[in-house]
């Protein structure tokens, strides 16, 4: 069984969405220099790399993302290509079934499973964004919502597209009751089925928290 490492790494060069708080550390002390510990502060948005949205980020009254039952990000998931054209939002019709000639609604009826990570391709490298990434179309999230799926991961910064104001994929989302994982690292993962592993924080009333996300396969 081989794992995955499906998180980018956290330092001062991973990029943030423009505007938010990027990552910093202040070291409180170190035992380089005496003490008998060293101790660090981080600083940062809690929508860091790989991350899972809390409700009430896109949702008014919603809940933090501590009320996300935990099984929302732990166990078998689906891996599938959603390769689509920069700038674009990716459609039913872009998604691919691994290892078999089947696109579109055709791919969308195997799906199985509760949880989907999605590859655009389209945000290449964390540590230089790019506005032009793809977000999901509202009627593919529709889709998948009908298929059973309740976690939808993707390979960007965000559902929606970078301009988005409306935010249509994310308002999806919370009427399917969908959880949404962000930021993932997805460009060597072959499509296919996995074990995924990806535990947000208990923060209480936080809109967002990062995670160590993995694939078990």
């Amino acid at each position: 069984m081989k794992i995955w490492d499906i998180s980018p790494l956290i330092d001062g060069e991973l990029k943030v969405w423009p505007g938010d708080t990027p990552m910093s550390r202040e070291v409180v002390c170190e035992l380089q220099k005496g003490a008998s510990v060293t101790l660090s502060t981080l600083r940062a948005t809690v929508h860091l790399g790989s991350h899972v949205d809390g409700p009430n980020h896109y949702g008014k009254g919603a809940a933090g993302v501590e009320a996300w039952p935990i099984e929302r990000f732990l166990g078998p998931c689906h891996v599938l290509d959603a390769q689509t054209k920069r700038g674009i939002r990716a459609r039913i019709e872009d998604v691919r079934w691994p290892d078999a000639d089947l696109s579109g609604s055709d791919a969308l009826r195997k799906i199985r499973l509760p949880r989907v990570l999605l590859k655009t391709g389209t945000y290449p490298d964390c540590r230089e964004f790019n506005e032009d990434f793809a977000g999901l179309e509202p009627s593919l999230i529709d889709a998948m919502v009908a298929r059973g799926v309740r976690t939808i991961g993707v390979d960007t910064p965000s559902v929606d597209s970078f301009s988005s104001k409306d935010l249509p994929a994310h308002a999806a989302c919370l009427r399917g009751d969908v959880a949404i994982i962000e930021g993932l690292v997805l460009l060597d993962v072959p499509g296919g089925e996995y074990e995924l592993i990806a535990l947000p924080l208990k923060l209480a009333g936080f809109d967002a928290s990062p995670v160590r996300a993995v694939l078990r396969g």
